[in-house]
């Protein structure tokens, strides 16, 4: 495979995620917001950043008091009079804390998310802190629990998820307290309890309430517990854990089943499972049955929990085949009420399961028949347009064999006639169903006794042996009918298994014979087009922000909302546009590409019909499609960073044999022609020859202590001894030592004499300021002065060192530090090793000072400023130190 170069490097890691605290309570006016503002208050008198992202204060005096205490962000400007926080702003503020009032309330119908819970998420992803307010009402799993005891129900709510990783404060009084309070006119009563404020904030309904809200607070912190102990290892003796499957149906009422599951769950401490068994009889459901599947898997995602859709036959065996491969301990599933006819006809599938599924506890809840009036007058209970055809064609099926059986009926009798009569209910049955099946058999039936038993062109049997002959018929008709069907749903199930295995098989081969990440990003696109008929975009995140790598068909740069969506499922890890349950208003529904080290990317899919891209029956393939393209594009990302790394590798082991080679080699005769220039100055006729001797020996020296140097700041092996040193002996030393160098230059001094002392390593900064002065006299134009300036600012000290030429090429200052760097078309482009501002930058950043590059505003030159923070400046204190 060719190597790959194009894929993005890995993102930097993301803030630490912010803390959410939650203000629990058991109903309206029992202090939440109160506490929250207190809270606030405090923790800003300890210093800390706190602001309002939202407060309901409906105006009460005491709530209204403490919320002008706090500042706060200004509300998100919009048409809709209702109150939304302004995500953006409080993010760019990046404030410590921030207080967010009834977290479970929705958002205007503009706003980026439709619940301001979500809000909250977006803030805890940017590391900052949330103190947030709320109802038991509210939360999910207690949806019809709760309405069963204030006989409301609540619309608003929260996934439990968002408690569960919540520090949680129970805000609680008596009931008595609390309805003393509601007669005072001290309570906003919510617009659920406006219906029947009386039951609602009765004794026995707030006391139900303040148990539920005291029992989930319990729940969330021994479950915090145990992650903790399990955590820490700490010893102790636990029970094995017990494994739930919930089944679910295209029947209403299977979000009740959901909620009930998940409070099983966290009582039992265990992990659940969605399934949804898609049978023969799936393929026939309209748009709301499939529309109710897709929003109670939804709802079970957003619960905490797994979901799967798996085929099978029938309901019984693929339920029992599931629960068997998940080794669960108990099933959940619910008793529809259905007539006893149709049990005579179907059976009771939760009465086979509780007698065929032996070591599995299986809990039955009733299922209450919900009237759907919106329910559009196409929907699947009316015959499908499949069975329609199915018994047209099972009509003329019938004619034609009628027809046929009259034009040889001398040569067959009417033994051979009655058979006839099979083939168009085995063709119906395997082509169109049991119902085409049946109903050409009884079509059968009557044309056989209509065209051909005596007394013909009646309905009248008059022979009792036609009879029987009738009766046979019809049964062989009935028998025919199920095998045949029976055996088309076998095919049709494997015909499905096999699609979506050959799916998975062919998607992974198209992307393994692809040779560069481009062609694999838009064999990606090709492959989730064609099997799902949609429009697909790929995007990557780049140094530009996420970017469009491959679509099909070929697209144009996303619209605003679409790209926001985008950018959502690549921060967060979730789905985000239509279908889901962030902007929605999006055309586009975007999944993240999940690799083992974070998201890679996203992938949209679109209609032009606008309706939703991907049918629930098909999520799971686009899951599993998806997820091998992340595993692909990650090996790509590995291989090539493997190829860097072993590149690296060979690089750094012939530099340091390099820098080895040179230090050794050349130390021996550059010390031979010291000690010679040491001799031959005692003879006074070669002054000019030995000062050349000496200078040039002294150069090579100072090019061997580079290398030098450079291999222990490279190897890591740099220690600092600070101590005192003052600047201004330190800056005459070193331009003493680079006298020669500096022939013909003036050195032009601007140094305070009032500096402070600086703790640094004398040895170390000598040589920082000798490759500073010597890279000023080398790339100086000739004959110009050399300029070193000393200022002291409020929190550091600068020591600067300006020259006089071309300078440095915009852009590319950091560049002059690199290792080996010598810029061309500026005046680092002269001889030497490239290795002198390396060192600098080497030695400064062990010491603790700063180092940097910029084109002198003045003039035409560079200035190099070396930047000594306050914590390494010397003070003095009644004499002494400190």
């Amino acid at each position: 495979m060719a190597r790959v170069t194009e894929l993005p490097p890995p993102r930097p890691a993301p803030p630490p995620r912010g803390r959410l605290k939650v203000f629990l309570g058991a109903a309206a006016g029992v202090g939440k917001t109160y506490e929250m503002l207190s809270e606030g208050i405090t923790r800003r008198r300890d210093g800390v950043d706190v602001v309002i992202g939202i407060v309901e204060t409906h105006g009460r005096p005491e709530p209204d008091r403490l919320a002008r205490m706090l500042p706060d962000v200004p509300l998100r400007p919009g048409p809709d009079p209702a109150q939304a926080m302004d995500v953006d702003a409080l993010i760019a503020r990046r404030p410590a804390l921030v207080l967010v009032d009834a977290i479970a309330s929705a958002n205007p119908a503009d706003a980026r998310h439709a619940r301001r819970y979500q809000d909250v998420e977006e803030l805890l992803a940017a590391g900052i802190n949330v103190l947030a307010t709320l109802n038991i009402e509210h939360l999910e799993s207690l949806n019809d629990v709760v309405a069963s005891v204030t006989h409301m129900r609540v619309t608003d709510t929260i996934p439990d998820s968002v408690l569960e990783s919540a520090e949680i404060e129970v805000v609680d009084i008596p009931p008595d307290d609390l309805i003393e309070r509601l007669r005072a006119g001290k309570v906003q009563v919510p617009h659920e309890a406006t219906r029947a404020p009386v039951h609602a904030f009765s004794k026995s309904t707030l006391s139900a309430l303040r148990e539920l809200a005291l029992r989930r607070a319990a729940q969330t912190v021994d479950t915090q517990m145990l992650e903790h102990v399990r955590a820490q290892a700490l010893d102790g003796n636990w029970a094995a854990g017990e494994r739930i499957v919930v089944a679910i149906s295209e029947q209403p009422g299977c979000d009740g089943l959901v909620r009930a599951t998940k409070r099983l769950a966290d009582a039992l401490h265990a992990g659940w499972t969605a399934v949804h068994i898609e049978t023969p009889r799936t393929r026939t459901f309209g748009d709301v049955e499939r529309a109710r599947i897709a929003a109670v898997l939804n709802l079970a995602t957003r619960l905490g929990g797994a979901v799967a859709s798996v085929p099978a036959e029938a309901v019984l065996p693929g339920l029992q085949a599931f629960a068997a491969d998940t080794h669960a301990t108990q099933l959940v599933v619910g008793k529809s009420a259905r007539s006893r006819w149709f049990e005579l006809r179907h059976g009771s599938v939760v009465d086979r399961l509780v007698r065929n599924t032996p070591g599995v506890a299986v809990h039955v809840l009733p299922m209450e028949a919900e009237t759907d009036t919106k329910a559009p007058a196409g929907r699947s209970r009316a015959m499908p347009d499949r069975g329609r055809h199915g018994l047209l064609w099972a009509t003329i099926m019938v004619v034609a064999v009628t027809a046929l059986a009259k034009g040889l009926y001398a040569f067959l009798g009417i033994g051979n006639t009655a058979l006839l009569y099979l083939l168009p209910v085995m063709v119906a049955a395997s082509t169109h169903g049991r119902r085409a099946g049946i109903y050409a058999g009884i079509l059968s039936s009557i044309a056989y006794n209509f065209f051909f038993l005596p007394p013909t062109l009646t309905l009248t049997i008059s022979n009792p042996e036609n009879v029987v002959t009738i009766i046979v018929l019809l049964s062989v008709a009935f028998a025919t009918s199920q095998l045949a069907a029976r055996v088309r749903a076998q095919a049709d199930l494997a015909a499905t298994s096999a699609h979506q295995n050959a799916a998975l098989a062919g998607f992974l081969h198209r992307l393994n014979a692809s040779d560069s990440d481009a062609a694999v990003m838009q064999a990606i696109c090709t492959e989730l087009g064609r099997l799902f008929d949609v429009r697909v975009a790929l995007l990557m995140p780049s140094a530009e922000g996420l970017t469009l790598r491959a679509a099909v068909p070929p697209a144009e740069p996303l619209d605003y909302i679409a790209a926001t969506a985008a950018q959502w499922a690549v921060d967060n890890g979730t789905p985000a546009g239509r279908g889901s349950d962030t902007l929605t208003a999006s055309d586009w529904l975007f999944y993240p590409l999940k690799g083992a080290r974070g998201v890679l990317g996203a992938v949209g899919v679109a209609r032009d019909d606008g309706r939703t891209p991907i049918r629930s029956d098909r999520i799971g393939l686009l899951t599993g499609l998806l997820s091998q393209a992340a595993l692909v594009l990650e090996r790509m990302l590995l291989e090539s960073e493997t190829r860097d790394v072993v590149q690296l590798k060979e690089r750094d082991r012939l530099r340091a044999a390099l820098l080895s080679s040179v230090s050794h080699d050349l130390r021996t005769p550059l010390t031979a022609i010291l000690a010679a220039a040491s001799e031959l100055r005692a003879d006074p006729a070669t002054p000019a020859a030995l000062d050349t001797i000496d200078d040039e020996a002294r150069r090579l020296n100072r090019f061997v202590a580079n290398l030098l140097d450079m291999a222990r700041v490279e190897a890591g092996a740099l220690a600092a001894a600070a101590e005192p040193t003052d600047l201004t002996d330190a800056i005459g030393s070193a331009v003493h030592d680079t006298r020669r160098t500096l022939v013909g230059r003036a050195v032009e001094l601007a140094v305070p004499a009032d500096l402070p002392m600086v703790r640094l390593d004398p040895q170390l900064f000598h040589h920082v300021l000798i490759n500073l002065l010597d890279n000023a006299g080398r790339y100086g134009d000739p004959d110009t002065p050399i300029t070193i300036r000393a200022e002291r600012l409020p929190d550091a000290l600068t020591l600067s060192i300006l020259d006089r030429g071309p300078g440095l090429p915009p852009g590319r200052e950091a560049e002059a530090f690199e290792t080996f760097a010598r810029l061309q078309g500026s005046d680092r482009a002269q001889g030497g090793t490239g290795l002198g501002l390396a060192i600098v930058k080497g030695f400064a950043e062990a010491m603790g000072m700063t180092v940097a590059a910029t084109a002198r505003t003045d003039r035409n030159g560079a200035c190099f400023t070396l930047t000594m923070p306050d914590a390494l400046l010397v003070r003095a204190s009644s004499g002494d130190e400190t």
